[in-house]
């Protein structure tokens, strides 16, 4: 080739699609690629998708349908868990997608895409994962301030109605001294808070703990926690964790550390035993209270925020009116809110005693209802008060704005210039909006 191919990735869905978008641009460019952020000058368009809602595959075969109009010579793969899950369908069917690369296949992506505009034959890889490549490089990263850290791919859980466990395998957890060893990396890049992330980062089992600290009876994510605390980064998070496994001790790691950000991502899903047994979810709501009553009575004041499904199959009234109880209780600072949707192959999909789709609506809109007056009283509190806010970038709406988020991970917009990217600083808070503060430089 007379000059480099430019690739755009296009990233749909949570912080590991993030982070797998930016391992497979640091491969690629390796390999000799450009990565181009611009599409439209893009020779290959790698679309990297989420599976986790219900008709992902069809989503993405639009957005196929969307590129091949707007700019009919671009090449088009597809990557992430829709390739994993439904790649042999989407190859057969759909002539327009050149490469289909599964979640166990970002090593060879490089060579797949290689090969295929050398021949020009189309590649089909969901083959096995031939090894665990954790690490991006920093300028492939989608901020310069804030760095994702994978610690943990996969799921043991097999939740009804879930499909990660089909589309990212089973649990497969990074050694301590290559977290640490990144961490230390980004540091001294100007990384000013880093963010543990897994399906369940709580799970984090190593197979051995070598580089972690020793701590009597703690577990391997507090551990982890603890050790993280050293490499001296200024901010560290930690998504998503759950109930199940949330032990006290991370709690005391947070109270002991103010590195540790004051924040937890707690998925509840429901707030009825029933509706929780049938999910397979492992606890019951006595069991979630618990921790929602230790993390109220921690040292330094946590946030709490939770994803919550309604219209799971045979949700009752009665079922939906606990949940609306649970939320009441656990006063979430924000809530992520999911109509129930059906995953083919999973156990949930072939349940009855369906919620009607109107039903479904109906539920979510009076729960997002009684979620926005809490978080409204929520973030009203915040004003008049200061907090330390880490600046990540210009505001989209403004442009002499700015926005960042508190360590209790509230979204902050205030004004300032350029200068102050990249810094922590204190904001007053002067206005509460609906999903966010305003406030003033101090």
């Amino acid at each position: 080739m007379s000059y480099k191919i430019k690739v755009f990735i296009e990233t749909h869905g949570c912080q590991m699609n993030v982070s797998d978008s930016e391992k497979a641009a640091t491969k690629l460019a390796s390999n000799g690629f450009e990565i181009s952020h611009s599409e439209d000058e893009a020779d290959v368009i790698l679309i990297n998708t989420c599976s986790i809602r219900e008709k992902a595959s069809h989503k993405v075969l639009t957005r196929v349908g969307e590129i091949k109009q707007s700019n009919p010579g671009q090449f088009i793969g597809v990557m992430g868990c829709v390739a994993q899950l439904d790649g042999a369908t989407m190859f057969e069917n759909k002539k327009d997608i050149s490469i289909i690369s599964g979640t166990t296949a970002l090593e060879r992506l490089p060579d797949n895409l290689s090969y295929f505009l050398q021949s020009k034959q189309r590649v089909l890889d969901i083959g096995e994962n031939n090894g665990e490549d954790w690490e991006a490089d920093f300028a492939y990263r989608h901020s310069p301030f804030v760095g994702y850290v994978p610690i943990i791919e996969g799921c043991n859980k097999f939740c009804s109605y879930c499909i990660v466990p089909f589309s990212r395998g089973r649990e497969r957890s990074r050694s301590a001294r290559s977290v640490i060893n990144e961490i230390k990396d980004l540091k001294s890049s100007g990384v000013k808070e880093v963010c543990l992330i897994g399906q369940n980062v709580n799970s984090y089992r190593p197979t051995d703990d070598d580089g972690l600290k020793n701590i009597l009876g703690a577990t391997p994510f507090s551990k982890l926690l603890r050790t993280v605390v050293t490499t001296d980064i200024e901010r560290i998070k930690f998504t998503t964790s759950f109930p199940r496994d949330f032990n006290e001790d991370i709690v005391c790691a947070i109270e002991e550390n103010e590195s540790l950000c004051n924040w937890v991502h707690l998925p509840v899903q429901s707030g009825s035993d029933s509706v929780l047994q049938r999910m397979r979810r492992g606890y019951n709501v006595s069991f979630y209270k618990n921790i929602v009553e230790r993390i109220r009575q921690a040292k330094r004041k946590i946030s709490l925020t939770t994803d919550i499904i309604v219209g799971f199959p045979g949700e009752s009234d009665k079922d939906f009116a606990e949940t609306i109880d649970l939320v009441k209780f656990s006063e979430f600072e924000s809530a992520y809110i999911f109509k129930y949707s059906d995953r083919q192959g999973t156990p949930s999909s072939v349940l009855e005693n369906r919620v009607n789709d109107s039903r479904m609506t109906e539920r979510f809109l009076e729960l997002e209802a009684v979620q926005k007056r809490i978080q409204q009283r929520k973030l009203s509190e915040c004003v008049g008060n200061s907090y330390s806010v880490l600046v990540e970038k210009r505001s989209a709406k403004k442009e002499d704005e700015f926005t960042g988020h508190t360590t209790c991970h509230k979204v902050v917009n205030f004004k300032s210039d350029s200068e102050m990217l990249g810094k922590i600083v204190n904001i007053n808070i002067t206005e509460a909006k609906s999903n966010c503060l305003v406030g003033d430089l101090i």
